[in-house]
């Protein structure tokens, strides 16, 4: 089964693909778009659902949408046109990293989608290239919440390097010229409801499914991912959401 399609089907009852609650999504959206007319554009949407929350509410607000998932943007197309906000979101299936935007934008968010970029830093510098005068900037970023084991490193087939502990991640972002202005850290039950969600997803829709050819690839991720979890880097890995200006 494509890698794509289990992500979209293991992210059904959690459709942020972050560890963030609901009322967390809405605190940082409120944070980050107090006008209520911005133009946003999310790097790696996949089904889109910041982008369908930022603009529910907000009727003077226009987003656009970038993911190389079709099964992602299927569904993130379907959620638009269920919302009648297809007037206001435009959606493109191609590589973040390469996209061309016809305009400048208020707010420009990857949240848990750095690794498409090659990292924060260079998300950030991505990201620079599409944002208006006095705009920010919502990413979301692993980061190790203590010394990683080697069942961490093994689960997430990660190195030690490819994360920072907290204090130097923010580091990292204002020597890159960027001043935070507002950030949350996921909680310990953020973390569980959205592996639980992921795992769960994912089994349920195998169990559901026992027919179809990709079911044995959706069991056997769904029960090594949670293993990997819970054996590896829950308590470990940390996960900071960050809204930025530049500095």
């Amino acid at each position: 089964m494509d890698r794509r399609l289990l992500s979209t089907l293991a992210h059904q009852d959690h459709p942020v693909a972050a560890p963030l609650s609901d009322a967390t999504v809405q605190r940082l959206l409120e944070r980050a778009l107090p006008r209520g007319d911005e133009r946003l554009l999310d790097l790696g949407c996949g089904a889109g659902e910041w982008l369908i929350r930022a603009l529910s509410g907000r009727p003077l607000a226009q987003a656009e949408g970038v993911d190389l998932s079709p099964s992602a943007l299927t569904k993130a197309r379907e959620a638009s046109a269920a919302a009648a906000l297809d007037d206001r979101l435009t959606l493109h299936e191609q590589d973040a990293a390469r996209f061309t935007a016809q305009h400048d934008f208020d707010l420009v968010l990857s949240v848990g989608s750095t690794h498409a970029f090659g990292g924060l830093l260079r998300t950030l510098t991505a990201a620079r290239e599409h944002l208006a005068a006095g705009g920010c900037v919502l990413v979301g970023e692993g980061f190790w919440e203590k010394e990683p084991t080697p069942a961490a490193l093994a689960a997430l087939d990660a190195s030690p390097g490819d994360f920072a502990d907290l204090a130097a991640t923010v580091g990292r972002v204002t020597a890159a010229g960027w001043t935070p202005v507002y950030g949350h850290v996921s909680t310990a039950d953020e973390w569980d409801d959205y592996e639980w969600s992921w795992t769960g997803s994912l089994s349920r829709w195998a169990l559901d499914h026992p027919g179809d050819p990709g079911s044995v690839t959706a069991r056997e991720t769904a029960a090594a991912h949670r293993e990997g979890w819970l054996r590896g880097y829950r308590g470990v890995l940390g996960f900071v959401t960050l809204l930025l200006r530049r500095s």
